[in-house]
């Protein structure tokens, strides 16, 4: 069996320029990956594609392969072998990585960032309506005292979102998330501070820092969610 024609297979002329074969390249693996719902999706094709761009994308494999052409007797099918099974070995490590590397996001979606969203938000969602509460009258008891269960249970929460937080590293993808919750955990770790220092001494300076700190902590959870959006 005669060995693939690259330049057959990448549809381009054996003149074309790398920008013209990148481009045909580029354009073939989208429509024939086995992942794009295509009708012409096909794996042994992307295969070929794989092999024929590994030799015309290298400017020096392309002048060796070149003269094989123009000169048939160097040209070996076990050759040909040789570079198809490698192309499809390296496929398949590619498609093997890219599924671990799905399933590493899923699973800190999962057992990290929707736990601690949702404990964010039993912590920020309150606030208002405690210190409008309290606003009624800071000195009366038993709204302090209510205030001061709502921070308890805050504080409860915050240290299981940090927890989860600890459970497992996050993957490089959604780094810039995980750093994005980091800071709104301290935001509200040093909120709360703030926010129990009012029922000690009745300083509003203390409310009014605790009530922007946890502004902010909601800033930056909104933050993380807009973020997951741009993970690939």
């Amino acid at each position: 069996m005669a060995d693939p024609n690259h330049y057959e297979t990448l549809q381009v002329s054996p003149q074309a320029t790398q920008a013209e074969i990148k481009r045909s390249y580029r354009q073939l693996a989208k429509l024939y990956h086995p992942d794009s719902q295509h009708e012409k999706a096909n794996h042994e094709q992307i295969v070929e594609l794989n092999a024929a761009y590994e030799i015309l994308g290298d400017g020096q494999q392309r002048q060796s392969y070149d003269r094989q052409l123009r000169n048939p007797s160097l040209t070996s099918s076990g050759n040909w072998q040789q570079r198809t099974k490698a192309a499809q070995e390296q496929y398949q490590k590619q498609r093997q990585n890219a599924r671990d590397t799905d399933e590493q996001i899923q699973r800190w979606l999962n057992q990290v960032y929707q736990p601690v969203n949702r404990l964010l938000c039993r912590i920020l969602n309150p606030l208002k309506a405690q210190i409008d509460n309290l606003a009624a009258d800071p000195f009366d008891d038993e709204l302090l005292e209510a205030f001061q269960d709502y921070l308890k249970d805050c504080r409860d929460f915050l240290e299981q979102a940090q927890l989860y937080f600890r459970s497992m590293p996050n993957p490089a993808q959604v780094a810039g998330v995980a750093a994005t919750l980091y800071y709104c955990l301290n935001q509200l770790s040093d909120g709360i501070d703030e926010l129990e220092f009012f029922t000690f001494n009745y300083d509003d300076r203390y409310l009014h820092t605790g009530h922007e700190m946890f502004r902010i902590a909601a800033g930056l959870r909104r933050e993380a969610q807009a973020a997951l959006k741009n993970v690939a």
